[in-house]
This record gives structure tokens, C-alpha cells and sequence, in this order.
């Protein structure tokens, strides 16, 4: 219902705003006027977009927070999504990004150096982890910036990308992402059980039958997945995965599988309404959604840190 009421919401706010009956009378009965093409062509678009993006970022969050029993845990801040776009971005240089699927391929495969490098660097505690992943996703940010600065037409090409935003993308060709992304949905949803034993403990997990490995390694594709994909069609956009599951957990508890699937309904809302605030904080044009998201995650953040320091002393 929230989601339903966010989307018509989002599909109304704009350069030119869409009173909710025209955007609704837009959807169910299209036809060339400016509202239908408007709609259809730029925030319809958008906003399934912004849906499958704020899925799979907070799925992801909520997976790793989940496995690595780490509450600080989430793909921009573990290194994972500036893996993904340091993968586009020297697969760009070097001529290798030209089509919907060499994007994609490039950013799993970044995401998932990121994902196996950052955690045997710091899987030995969560502070480590969170060290690694900080350290990781500075120098790669650094070194894709370089290369976007010397190399101008791939600056040029990804110079909204790179900051993370849901504009510009409305014609990009999305079908395989999204797909991907909802595959990994469901992949998600599956694999949450064998994790919610792997919080009992690796004793109380073998003896329920789960294979730790397998699960870790099934979580690890997934994140890599999830991660990639929404990095590809969106550009990197940090802290959707650390919010999320806070929220969900507020009403999923301990567990998983429940973490997961409020994950995966909360973080479209997230999007959609960070999106929406996007367009209308400056009057002179939009904000990339991945500022609005990190001026929203960075009092999480904070509240968390502290609350582990008290939980210490």
C-alpha cells in the first residue's frame, strides 16, 4: 500500500508535476498527450528502476549484515559497490563496456573481487571488516576517478553515473539487470534460512544440517549479484543497504528470512522517496539520489556506532 501510494507519488513530482488522477488516468489510459508521454516514456521507467534498485541494495545489506553479524554491514561501505564501479569504469577505458551485458559482467566481476578481497582481510572481526572496506572503497575510488580524469570521454559518459542517480536512465535498455536482480531476489529469500541457522552458531548450524560453506559462498554470488547489477544501471549509491535493515529489523526481530523480505519491501520505498526529494531540494535542477541517501544514512551510521561503543563498555 505504502509502496503503491510512494510510486503514483513519484511518477507525479517533476520539471512539470503530475497531479495523482492525471498520472493514474495516464497509466490506465494512455494516449499522446504530454502527461502519457511523460508517464510512460521518463517516470514509469524511473520509478521500476528505482524499485529494483532499492530492492537489491537492501537485500544485499540485509544479507551481510545477517552473515557477517556485523551491523555496519552493507555493500557501499564494505567496498562491494565501489568494486562494481571501478570494474565499469576500467572496462570502459579499455573499450570493454560498450554494450548492456559487458556493464553488467564488468560490474559483477568488480563487485565480486571487492566482495572475496575485503572479507579475507577483515572477516577476523567486524571493526577489521569495516576497516577493509572503508580502505577499499577510498582507493578505488580514487583510482576510478583517475582514470575518468585522464581518459575525458569516459568521464563524460559516466560523470552522472559515477556520483549514483536514477536520471538519465529511462531509455537504458534494463531487462537483463532488472532480471538479474529479481533472480537474485528470489535467491535471496531461499538462502535466508540456512543463514538464520548460521546465527545459532557453526555447531547448531552443521547439526541442522547446513552446509556452511555452500551457504557462504551462495551469499557471497548473491551479494555480488545484487550489488553489481544495481550498480550497473544506477551508478554507485551508498548506505540503502544500511538503513533498511535497521528498519526491518525494527519488525522482522531475529529473523532472517523475515529480515530479508521487509528488506527487499522497505528498500523501494527508501529509493522512491530519497528520488523524489532528489528532484525537488533545488530549484535549479536535481540532486543524484545517492547524496540524499547518504545525508539520510550517515545519522544511521553514527547511531549505530555509538550504540555498539555503549553495548562495549
Amino acid at each position: 500500500m505504502v509502496l503503491g501510494v510512494v510510486a503514483v507519488l513519484s511518477m507525479g513530482v517533476g520539471a512539470q508535476p503530475l497531479a495523482p488522477a492525471e498520472v493514474w488516468s495516464a497509466l490506465v489510459d494512455p494516449g499522446a498527450d504530454n502527461a502519457s508521454l511523460i508517464v510512460w516514456d521518463i517516470r514509469l521507467p524511473r520509478m521500476l528502476l528505482a524499485v529494483a534498485v532499492g530492492a537489491a541494495l537492501a537485500a544485499a545489506g540485509a544479507l551481510m549484515q545477517a552473515t557477517t553479524r556485523n551491523e555496519l554491514a552493507e555493500p557501499g561501505i564494505l567496498g562491494v559497490t565501489a568494486g562494481a564501479g571501478f570494474g565499469i569504469t576500467v572496462g570502459t577505458a579499455l573499450g570493454l563496456a560498450g554494450t548492456q551485458y559487458g556493464q553488467l559482467l564488468l560490474a559483477v566481476v568488480g563487485a565480486g573481487a571487492a566482495s572475496a578481497l575485503v572479507y579475507t582481510v577483515g572477516r577476523s572481526s567486524p571493526v577489521r571488516l569495516l576497516l577493509a572496506g572503508v580502505a577499499l572503497s577510498s582507493v578505488l575510488a580514487g583510482i576510478s576517478l583517475g582514470l575518468r580524469l585522464i581518459t575525458p570521454e569516459v568521464f563524460d559518459r559516466f560523470r552522472f553515473w559515477a556520483v549514483g542517480s536514477l536520471a538519465g536512465r529511462e531509455q537504458v535498455p534494463l531487462v537483463v539487470p532488472v532480471a538479474v536482480i529479481v533472480v537474485s531476489l528470489v535467491g535471496a529469500l531461499a538462502v535466508s534460512k540456512q543463514v538464520s541457522a548460521l546465527l545459532l552458531g557453526e555447531d547448531v548450524a552443521r547439526s541442522l544440517g547446513v552446509n556452511l560453506t555452500r551457504t557462504r559462498l551462495a551469499v557471497l554470488v548473491l551479494v555480488t549479484l545484487l550489488s553489481g547489477a544495481a550498480t550497473a544501471v544506477a551508478g554507485p549509491i551508498v548506505f540503502a543497504g544500511l538503513i533498511v535493515p535497521h528498519l526491518a529489523r525494527r519488525v522482522a526481530g531475529m529473523s532472517v528470512p523475515w529480515l530479508v523480505a521487509f528488506s527487499v519491501a522497505l528498500g523501494p520505498i527508501l529509493l522512491l522517496v530519497s528520488d523524489i526529494a532528489a528532484r525537488v531540494l533545488l530549484p535549479t535542477g536535481e540532486v543524484p539520489v545517492s547524496i540524499v541517501t547518504a545525508v539520510l544514512g550517515g545519522p544511521v551510521l553514527i547511531s549505530v556506532v555509538r550504540r555498539r561503543r555503549t553495548a562495549a563498555l
